[in-house]
């Protein structure tokens, strides 16, 4: 399993990951509330931004 490999993982300083596998299967489709958007802003990764992305509180 892929979890063994990663968890091999190691920076040159010693740090170490730590590997959680999340089982549960995510809905896709989901539509957020209405304020949503009027209260958080909306930050996307640059490398993969239909993937990654960041929702912070708005300071409005």
């Amino acid at each position: 399993m892929a979890q063994h490999y990663i968890e091999k993982t190691e920076t040159t300083k010693g740090l170490k990951v730590v590997v959680r596998i999340i089982d549960k299967v995510f809905e896709t489709g989901r539509k957020y509330a209405t304020e949503f958007k009027k209260n958080m802003a909306i930050q996307f990764d640059k490398f993969l931004p239909k993937w990654n992305y960041v929702a912070m509180p708005c300071t409005c």
